[in-house]
C-alpha cells in the first residue's frame, strides 16, 4: 500500500526486527548518552529513531524525514572496516547519508557530534 507521500512501504523480516529490538536494549554507553540527545525532536525538532533497520543492515540511528543515519563505531568496528564501507555504500545507494563516529568523539566532544549531526540534517534534503 503506497504511503501519503507515493512511497510502498517496506517491512522488515521478523528476525531483522527481533534483532533490531535486542539491540536497542543493548545500547553502548556512547548510544545512551547520544540517544539521550537525538530522542524526542531534541535535535532540531527531527524526529530520529534508534537501531533502524534499512535493507539487511540495522542503523544504529536514522532521521527518516532526512534520509541521515548515524553510526557509533565501538571497538567492535575497527576491525570491520571494509565491512562498514560495504554497509555505507549500500546504504547511500538507497539515498542514505552516512555518518560514522567513534565511541571517544561521543563520549569527550559531545556537543561538536551534536553540531555536526545538526548541520548535515540541515543539508540533507527532507523526504516530506
Amino acid at each position: 500500500m503506497p504511503t501519503p507521500n507515493g512511497h510502498r512501504k517496506s517491512y522488515a523480516p521478523r528476525e531483522q526486527v527481533r534483532f533490531a529490538r535486542h539491540l536497542r536494549s543493548n545500547l553502548t554507553k556512547a548510544e545512551v548518552i547520544l540517544w539521550s540527545h537525538l530522542r524526542r525532536r531534541q535535535l532540531n525538532g527531527l524526529r530520529f529513531r534508534r537501531q533502524h533497520p534499512i535493507d539487511q543492515y540495522i542503523a544504529d540511528f536514522a532521521c527518516i524525514e532526512r534520509n541521515l543515519v548515524v553510526e557509533i563505531d565501538g571497538a567492535t568496528h575497527f576491525d570491520r572496516g571494509a565491512y562498514d564501507d560495504g554497509r555505507d555504500r549500500v546504504m547511500q545507494g538507497l539515498g542514505w547519508t552516512v555518518l560514522r563516529y567513534v565511541d571517544d568523539d561521543v563520549l569527550k566532544h559531545l556537543e561538536a557530534v551534536l553540531d555536526d549531526i545538526a548541520a548535515h540534517a540541515q543539508g540533507t534534503q527532507s523526504n516530506e
